[in-house]
């Protein structure tokens, strides 16, 4: 017995010694990854010293001498808190998520490969400027320094058994073009399968179905909008069409990467311009953007130095968005077409040649490589063609090239950092116009008062021939790209008379220079622009509280029509069944908004997708006719199409599965109903409970729940959805707010979701996020100073 005993307390006194040794390893691994925030540092390639200031947030304000010394301090700081996040951008562009994470990335990483980007990263290098070359260089020495400088590796790599690679000059590069695939490669793969409902389609259906003119439209030049005219019956009758779809969820993804921005004069301030923005990208842990001030001496100009604040991209030397004291920027993405497809005629004798402009010419083959964690390496070829890479195939089988801006070399470039000397907003137009980045709507406000805007970006110059939403064949005399737009081609408006701008991915321009100049990648309907627009023409005088409670609103006006039609609809049955008393009864607490404890604005945004997936599915059925795996695509007027359809009511166009359009509008009521009760009881299912935040790290689905919870933001119930000003769902919103009057910055406010840091023991992991969920504001400028460190040569 007495053996007994000793043995037990021997094991576990050795137990306990090895969880104690397990959590000092885990604990001395994690400590050791932790940025340094205190301290000096020697930094070599420094000309100065640099001081790094973090205040409560951990904005970080860059002090030193000169640009160069500042890019590469960003780098070291880049590099500390968020490296692995910056190494998944560039991996994601490259193709590389495999050699991470293994064969569950193996077809992301390939259907990336065919674009070549790390190849291409190569010749965007060559053709820049030295200056931006410099710039790459000193922030390259700066990421490398920085995670060197750590004890141990990040932790996400002791998770995934690897060591960080060292950053190269090129990994920047591949950054940009991550956001090239962000913001682009949707409406990229959308046009195929409009192509494939332009070959199943009349002419009139098509059309219809692909219209751009809609009453939501708020383009900054005023136009009549033309309603699109409803195809005829002798071009289509769905009622011949008998196969039942209703099983099939042909309705889009109204999640898009835009953004809200708009913007304010000094006739309404009193002063300095009002620029607000808010960016839509899908919400993670840590943010996409770094809070980031940068002050240095002028180099033109004794005694003056530049002091500017806004966001940083880790894996670049630039600032997003932000005020310099002169001017304040800010981005939405334009959704205008930037990427054509090409149809390929290939040598019939010779499969390795293909018709190009100037005759036949050999296909350009490479050989992609991909490396696949604990698994054999992926090996295929990319044929390329003067346009661009084969990729994929057309309705008909024809190969189809891409012909993309973020192909081209000359579209990539460091520019956009002059934004950070300009004085006005002229000069910033001029800036932005040429900058290197996805083609943007670009608002810009400066401290006297003017506010412009245009487009930032490379914009392709198009020949008149032909339909870019659609492939074409470009081995057709005057067919294609012809270079690039000179900026003077842009649309610009500066100090329009309403001393109001606004823009929020919607279609902001008509007629030649929306058909030929930025074409259709799939605008927004306009419901959020429309929103903002005339909450703007309310005010009379404008303040920055003003400017965030349009970002904050969450009003449901384009649900209001959706809740007086689901109520006539239950009204007029003949047969009060149960569940419709039961819908009437929960949708008494209709306050037409997105609230987190509204049972009626769950019910009828439910409704609206109910009613739109049994319209449109009735014109999927002639295109799967053609190809059995169609999916209707996001149309950008579906909204306009559908209530055409619902006022007019014309018979032809009913689905083959219902009797009549009350039918259509009543079953889709039952099955609203049904779908919720399922859940429980109708009135209890609020739109809180599926609209509550999922806003993870990028490792967390991946390691077990206790461990995810703890990396993972709080299940927050958030307010907003789609088409309002305040664009919310479980993992997709406002990357970032902020209200800035240049010159005031003091008097601005910023917030984000995620946090500034990327490790999880660090202060500002998750720092401001409550905030952000609170809709509290904080200071646009960093706050008093928390921790500082000095790097020096």
């Amino acid at each position: 017995m007495h053996t007994t005993l000793q043995f037990i307390r021997y094991c576990l006194i050795t137990s306990a010694i090895i969880i104690v040794l397990l959590i000092s390893i885990v604990g001395f691994l994690l400590l050791g990854s932790l940025p340094h925030y205190d301290g000096e540092k020697a930094s070599p390639g420094l000309s100065a010293p640099v001081s790094i200031e973090r205040d409560s947030l951990g904005a970080v304000t860059f002090k030193g001498q000169n640009r160069l010394d500042l890019a590469q301090a960003m780098g070291f700081v880049h590099a500390q808190e968020r490296f692995f996040e910056m190494d998944l951008l560039r991996r994601q562009a490259a193709g590389e998520l495999a050699e991470l994470f293994g064969a569950s990335m193996l077809m992301r990483d390939i259907k990336a490969r065919k674009f070549r980007l790390r190849a291409r990263s190569s010749l965007v290098l060559e053709q820049l400027p030295e200056t931006q070359r410099q710039l790459l260089d000193a922030y390259r020495i700066g990421v490398n320094h920085g995670i060197e400088s750590l004890i141990t590796r990040p932790f996400p790599y002791l998770l995934v058994q690897k060591q960080p690679t060292p950053w190269k000059n090129e990994d920047s590069i591949l950054v940009i073009l991550a956001m090239f695939l962000t913001l682009n490669e949707s409406n990229i793969f959308r046009e195929l399968k409009l192509s494939t409902m332009h070959a199943a389609l009349p002419e009139s259906v098509y059309r219809f179905l692909t219209t751009k003119n809609g009453p939501w439209n708020t383009p900054l030049i005023e136009e009549d909008a033309i309603l699109p005219g409803i195809p005829p019956s002798e071009d289509i009758n769905l009622l011949s069409f008998n196969k039942n779809t209703s099983s099939d969820d042909h309705f889009y993804n109204e999640s898009i990467p835009g953004s809200n921005s708009f913007a304010v004069s000094g006739a309404l301030t009193d002063g300095s311009a009002l620029v607000a923005n808010d960016m839509h990208l899908k919400l993670r842990v840590p943010n996409v953007w770094f809070r980031s001030r940068l002050i240095y001496p002028s180099s033109s100009i004794t005694n003056t130095y530049h002091d500017i604040t806004g966001i940083s991209l880790p894996g670049t030397p630039s600032l997003i968005i932000g005020s310099n004291r002169f001017v304040a920027w800010s981005f939405t993405n334009s959704q205008g077409d930037f990427a054509d497809w090409v149809r390929i005629t290939i040598d019939q004798n010779d499969n390795t040649r293909y018709l190009s402009s100037t005759g036949w010419k050999s296909l350009e083959v490479n050989e992609e490589r991909i490396r696949v964690h604990n698994a054999a390496d992926e090996v295929f070829a990319v044929y390329e063609t003067e346009w661009g890479p084969i990729i994929a195939e057309d309705h008909d089988a024809v190969p189809l090239a891409l012909a993309w801006s973020a192909l081209r070399p000359e579209a990539i470039n460091l520019k956009l950092i002059e934004l950070e000397h300009a004085k006005n907003t002229q000069e910033a137009a001029k800036i932005a116009q040429l900058s290197g980045i996805p083609v943007q709507n670009f608002i810009v406000g400066d401290r006297d008062g003017n506010i412009l805007w245009t487009l930032a970006g490379r914009i392709p110059a198009r020949t008149k021939n032909y339909d870019s939403q659609l492939p074409a064949n470009w081995s057709e005399p005057n067919t294609g790209w012809i270079g690039w737009l000179n900026p003077a081609q842009y649309p610009l408006i500066s100090n329009p008379v309403s001393q109001r701008l606004w823009s929020a991915n919607s279609r902001l321009v008509s007629g030649e220079q929306l058909d030929l100049l930025l074409g259709d990648g799939g605008y927004d309907l306009g419901a959020r622009a429309q929103q903002i627009r005339d909450r703007l023409m309310e005010l009379d005088q404008v303040t920055v509280a003003d400017m965030q409670a349009i970002q904050l609103d969450y009003r449901a006006l384009l649900l209001s029509n959706w809740h007086e039609l689901l109520t006539k609809t239950l009204q007029t049955a003949d047969d009060k069944e149960p569940w419709i008393e039961s819908t009437q009864k929960a949708l008494a607490d209709w306050d037409g908004k997105a609230s987190v404890d509204s049972t009626a604005y769950r019910i009828v945004y439910t409704y609206r997708h109910q009613v739109m997936k049994a319209i449109l599915n009735g014109f999927a059925a002639p295109i799967k006719i053609l190809d059995n795996n169609f999916r209707m695509p996001r149309l950008s007027q579906a909204e306009t199409v559908v209530w055409q359809l619902i006022e007019h009511q014309p018979m032809h166009l009913l689905p083959a599965e219902y009797l009549s359009w009350e039918d259509l509008l009543l079953k889709s009521a039952q099955r609203t109903a049904e779908k919720l009760q399922k859940q429980g009881n109708i009135s209890e299912r609020t739109w809180g409970m599926i609209n509550t935040a999922r806003i993870r790290h990028p490792l967390s689905k991946r390691l077990p729940a206790w461990i995810s919870n703890w990396l993972d933001m709080p299940p927050d119930q958030l307010p907003g959805d789609h088409n309002m000003p305040r664009v919310q769902t479980p993992t997709f919103g406002a990357s970032q707010r902020s209200v800035v009057a240049p010159g005031k910055e003091e008097q601005g406010y910023f917030s984000m979701p995620g946090g500034q840091s990327g490790h999880p023991l660090s202060p500002y992991y998750g720092s401001g996020h409550t905030d952000w969920v609170a809709g509290k504001a904080t200071s646009f400028l960093p706050g008093v100073t928390e921790k500082l460190m000095h790097l020096t040569p």
